[in-house]
């Protein structure tokens, strides 16, 4: 491959890149993963390595020179990326990774097997039946963790071993953490291995991300301390609550107690799918890719899991799967995969895990669809168009669509608009507002029909193209209307609807009449045109009723004033653009436009 060729292969990857944090991958020529980074906007810090700097060293220049791919996966925070980055390097050891190739591993939060158990800072994961939580981006953040907990939840920090028997015989005494409140003294019998146990499971319930109990906790606390008439103590309490509001120390990115596992998820979209694989090893994400499918005619979804768990096994995952597989539903055959349980979780860390799947998935197929729109826009045109002929049931694919809005206030100032897509795209040349004039208070169906019928009596008269398609921004009454206008001219043109829930959000899609409801994907490319569509005509339609209004108010003030009528208002506003301008107008200015009478009593009404 040229240079020039390569250059500008990367530098539309590098355009592809979402501004999401995450982690980058440069690829050399062999296929060999020679650098790992983390980014908290990964198109911004990759496309940083491909412009001319005098600051750049003379090893990144060299590593820029062997780049030949770009890869990337796209997590949920800095954090996340800065975790992720340290298992791919440990894993994979890429040439140019210098700084964490070492053997150091990132602060976890351990709570000990043992009697009265203490909450403490380790970095090493031990598997002897105690709890890890973590690990934390940086030592700071694990102890601010910490730090809230001894706060809010008086737990031991000693060293002493507090088995039944040592606390039994009476040797040790209360510390200064029991004089200030911190400790209950359990070293002393003063609190019970029960009572304790319920401290502990507070402290562990918010490191796990369920807040309740130790919010209930607080809450208690402040109600108690202010019938006490402790103000002060319920005001660190509400402060407290205030700190707990912001609290966050879950990751999905590493886990303690997911050791071995792989994830997959399936995201179909029409003729092809995608298929998104996850490995975990040691607790640790090593290694994320995407696989896409075409599904053929009649395509089953667990028989496409099935094809694409083996070809990832055989192709990328070097022959082996671990021990556990999160899947979202099972595959039509588990015969193929001999010792392999098939886990299809409904909430908790692997629920966790699967949705960083599908997100992944998600990613990657827009970026594919975006890639293929810039590199081959008509193939990409044909592609959607032939979806929409098909999701809608349609005889032609529709080049040609065009969509109808109402907007009134009360009744008042009624008006329509028409948006004009041609190839799934707006034609904003061809928009068109409409003044409804035979309709008197809020009527939309009526509104709806005088409008159409101007339309395509008018397209009719001029021999003009008429649609493939009208969408209606409404569900089936608006397309009654429609049907309506169109019987009475004769025509057969297909039609749409797309009716709103109760919080205003597409949620339906009716085609044909009788309109029939359409069973579609709210993330498939040919929804989201026509919630485009939807969108468009809205604001079209509302933009021009806004116009419409701030005028009419115009007129109105200007009509106040005595020997003023609408004639001389728009004369007057066709002149001087604004009531500002004619307000401070000079009165010969206004005498030639008006006459002296009129300027005067103009002149008049604004001094009051």
């Amino acid at each position: 491959m040229a240079e020039s060729e390569k250059n500008s292969k990367l530098k539309q990857q590098v355009a592809l890149l979402p501004l999401s944090p995450g982690v980058y991958q440069f690829v050399d020529r062999s296929g060999t993963i020679i650098y790992v980074g983390k980014a908290k906007s990964l198109r911004k810090r990759v496309s940083s390595y491909f412009v001319q700097s005098k600051e750049h060293s003379p090893k990144v220049r060299v590593l820029v020179r062997q780049i030949a791919e770009i890869r990337h996966i796209v997590v949920g925070s800095e954090t996340d990326a800065l975790l992720l980055e340290n298992s791919l390097i440990k894993t994979l050891q890429p040439r140019y990774n210098i700084l964490l190739k070492d053997d150091k591993t990132y602060p976890w939060i351990v709570v000990r097997r043992e009697h009265f158990p203490r909450v403490q800072s380790t970095r090493r994961l031990v598997r002897d039946g105690s709890h890890y939580f973590g690990p934390y981006g940086s030592v700071m953040m694990q102890h601010s963790v910490l730090e809230f907990l001894r706060e809010v939840v008086p737990l031991r920090t000693c060293k002493l071993d507090l088995a039944p028997e040592r606390i039994a015989r009476g040797r040790y005494t209360v510390c200064l953490q029991y004089h200030l409140g911190n400790c209950k003294g359990p070293c002393v019998g003063a609190q019970s291995e029960a009572e304790y146990g319920r401290l502990v499971d507070m402290a562990t319930a918010v490191l796990r991300g369920d807040l309740r109990p130790v919010r209930e906790y607080l809450e208690r606390e402040m109600a108690r301390a202010a019938a006490e008439l402790k103000f002060e103590a319920a005001q660190r309490y509400k402060q407290r609550l205030a700190a707990l509001d912001n609290y966050s120390s879950r990751s999905v990115i590493v886990s303690a107690r997911i050791v071995d596992v792989d994830v997959f998820s399936l995201l179909p979209d029409d003729d092809v799918a995608w298929c998104n694989f996850v490995r975990i090893r040691h607790g640790a994400v090593v290694g994320v890719s995407t696989v896409r499918l075409s599904t053929g005619i009649g395509g089953d979804e667990r028989d496409m899991l099935t094809l694409a768990i083996q070809h990832i096994v055989e192709k990328i995952a070097g022959g082996e799967l671990a021990c556990e597989v999160i899947v979202p539903f099972l595959p039509s055959t588990t015969l193929l995969f001999d010792g392999v349980t098939f886990t299809v979780p409904k909430r908790g860390e692997k629920f966790e895990l699967l949705e960083f799947s599908r997100k992944s998935a998600r990613i990657y197929r827009a970026e594919q669809l975006k890639n293929l729109e810039i590199r081959n826009p008509e193939r990409h045109t044909e592609r959607l168009m032939e979806s929409m002929r098909r999701e809608l049931r349609l005889e032609r694919q529709p080049r040609h669509i065009e969509c109808f809005d109402n907007s009134n206030l009360q009744g008042a100032d009624p008006v329509a608009s028409c948006v004009v897509f041609r190839d799934g795209k707006p034609s904003r040349r061809e928009y068109r507002h409409f003044n409804v004039k035979t309709v008197v208070g809020p009527d939309d169906y009526a509104s709806m029909r005088e409008v159409v019928y101007r339309r395509y009596s008018r397209l009719l008269a001029e021999g003009a193209e008429l649609p493939d398609l009208i969408v209606a921004d409404g569900g089936k009454g608006q397309m009654g209307a429609i049907h309506e206008v169109l019987e009475a001219l004769g025509l057969e043109i297909p039609i749409a609807g797309l009716a709103k829930d109760d919080r205003h959000r597409t949620s339906e899609l009716y085609c044909g009449y009788p309109p029939l409801l359409v069973g579609i994907r709210p993330a498939s490319p040919v929804f989201q045109v026509l919630s485009h569509i939807q969108e468009e005509v809205h604001r079209f339609a509302i933009s021009f009723h806004r116009q419409k209004r701030s005028k009419g108010f115009i007129h109105s003030e200007l009509e106040q004033i005595e020997g003023i009528g609408a004639k001389t208002a728009e004369r007057l506003l066709a002149h001087f653009r604004s009531v500002a301008r004619i307000k401070a107008a000079p009165d010969e200015e206004l005498t030639r436009l008006v006459g002296a009478a009129r300027a005067r009593k103009i002149k008049e009404f604004f001094a009051r």
